[in-house]
């Protein structure tokens, strides 16, 4: 029996499908922290096969790929370095689980299953794995370690059945994705299962981005007397080693690391930061084109690119016809120069022409009306398409979720793309995060600091351009208005009701509500993004198409 451990948590970024990679990025993990005298090393929830993997994990040769990598990485610990703790899907009895294993001097020394799985939000584990038992410890090297899975701590029976089945601390993997404010709840919620257990307990998170979730690490360390003894970065992938020593009220982790974790609008902007260069980064894209306006929206996702994969991977497009304003050109330039990024003008007065006269036998007799301004958006949406398919780089669309909430985009227009870093930003919060980057440049962003978007871009009334004298609140309410009854109704899921009582209009409310429902047939087409609120256009939101239903309190 051992009276101290040091423990490496291994705060990494997989790549979903590539098992192969990830086993090596642990086999150096591994390495990196015997170096340093390590014990044990914790990776994070699925970490051989990467997390969330929906419906792949269900397919054998994937499980038998990570089974594989389990059993190369328990030879590896043959050498007496450091064992392992690691996360991985597991085949057994013709049932599927979410699985952690611990492996030691060589051996598979035993399984845990996660208990809990979610099924609420962007999470149906429910739909591909099998409930484990309340978990038991797991006994390495004389102590007993108990290993409960994320959610598994999110509900007191987990860590009970541990605390009375003899472990002495606790070792979680997570797979938690980020959404603004979140940290604190894990902190508190970390706080609740040492409170109730008397356990000191380490959470160590995922990092990195996976399609429209990104995960932001944060890991850390609480001790039974509820203090913080370890805070890992955000937003970086990092080994820390932890001592752990034995006395006489158990076992305690001596102070280490206290890394700031950035909260409010630099918290959001990183994860945005993050989410898009990991989806350019890990499907492969040479780089990424956009549509740049003049407008508040385009600059913040140019900015976000630039940040995200560097401003000489970055093409940006101004599309003018005869309705853009000589202000929006200045401003795109003005934009794409401070940037740093590649700029290029392509007008579409000659395209829409033919369109028009494509199309003028069938519209005769008509007037013109939304068709022919939805005619200037869908050719700007095929020139950028055109670009891609040329030269292999990723379209980036720029529809905040103000506008995608009440239809306000164009669908094969302004939509078409392949993601949209601000799918889940509100108008709002778009014009905070202008302000808060011409301010600050966060840790690990590559585009140049001071003012990237001009000043006009965040001040002049927003416009679409796609007629004379056009502005958006010429259609829609004013945006705090409009953003606070869509959050409302989004992530609230509040009775119009209630929200009337908040002091807005019912008849606006209605129409928003109405709005919101009518274009849900555009979202489900809709480019994916990243999430950062508690209810995103994706997988926590699924809503029919076809829906009648309204409010009618």
């Amino acid at each position: 029996m051992t009276n101290r451990l040091r423990i490496a948590l291994a705060q990494l970024n997989p790549v979903m499908g590539d098992v192969e990679g990830n086993l090596g990025r642990a086999l150096a993990a591994r390495s990196e922290a015997a170096a340093q005298g390590a014990d044990l090393v914790l990776f994070s929830e699925l970490y051989l096969v990467g997390y969330p993997p929906e419906d792949l994990v269900c397919k054998p040769a994937f499980q038998r790929a990570a089974r594989q990598a389990l059993e190369q990485l328990v030879r590896a610990t043959a050498d007496g370095g450091p064992g392992v703790l690691v996360g991985l899907p597991w085949a057994e009895d013709g049932k599927l689980y979410n699985a952690v294993a611990l492996a030691d001097g060589g051996e598979l020394k035993g399984l845990n299953y996660k208990h809990h799985l979610p099924n609420y939000g962007v999470f149906d584990e429910i739909r591909v794995f099998d409930e484990g038992p309340l978990p038991g410890p797991l006994n390495f090297r004389g102590v007993r370690i108990g290993v409960p899975v994320c959610e598994d701590i999110w509900y007191p029976d987990a860590v009970e059945c541990l605390a009375e089945t003899g472990a002495e601390l606790l070792l979680v993997p997570n797979g938690s994705p980020y959404e603004a404010g979140k940290f604190d709840v894990r902190i508190q919620l970390a706080i609740s299962r040492v409170r109730e257990s008397g356990l000191p307990l380490a959470y160590l998170n995922q990092l990195g981005g996976q399609d429209e979730l990104v995960f932001d690490g944060a890991s850390f360390v609480v001790n039974p007397d509820f203090s913080l003894a370890v805070q890992m970065p955000a937003w970086k992938e990092q080994i820390t080693l932890t001592d752990w020593e034995r006395g006489p009220d158990g076992w305690v982790c001596a102070p280490g690391e206290k890394a700031l974790v950035e909260e409010g609008l630099e918290s959001i902007y990183m994860a945005l930061v993050l989410g898009l260069r990991d989806y350019v980064r890990k499907n492969r894209f040479p780089g990424v084109v956009l549509g740049l306006s003049g407008g508040i929206d385009s600059a913040l996702v140019a900015a976000l690119a630039a940040d995200a994969i560097g401003a000489d991977k970055v093409h940006c497009i101004m599309l003018p016809y005869r309705y853009t304003s000589a202000e929006s050109i200045e401003d795109a330039e003005l934009c794409a120069k401070a940037l740093g990024v590649r700029y290029s003008i392509v007008p579409i007065e000659e395209p829409v022409a033919g369109f028009t006269r494509a199309l003028a036998p069938l519209f005769e007799g008509t007037n013109s009306d939304t068709t022919e301004e939805n005619l200037q958006s869908r050719t700007r949406g095929v020139i950028v398409m055109a670009i891609s398919n040329k030269f292999g780089s990723l379209v980036l669309t720029t529809g905040n979720k103000s506008e995608v909430s009440a239809g306000y985009a164009t669908l094969y227009g302004d939509m078409n793309g392949g993601f949209n870093p601000v799918k889940d930003l509100y108008k709002t919060r778009v014009f905070a995060l202008c302000d808060f980057r011409n301010k600050v440049r966060p840790a690990g962003c590559l585009a140049p600091e001071g003012v990237v978007i001009p000043e006009r871009i965040i001040t002049k009334p927003p416009s679409a351009e796609l007629k004379p004298d056009q502005k958006d609140q010429d259609t829609l309410p004013p945006y705090e208005v409009l953003d606070d009854i869509l959050e409302c109704l989004i992530e609230k899921e509040m009775a119009v009701r209630d929200i009337v009582a908040r002091g807005h209009d019912r008849v606006l409310v209605k129409r928003v509500e109405h709005m919101l429902y009518l274009a849900e047939y555009k979202r489900r087409q809709a480019a994916p993004g990243v999430k950062i609120t508690a209810r995103n256009f994706g997988r926590d939101w699924r809503y029919p198409i076809t829906n009648w239903f309204r409010d009618a309190e």
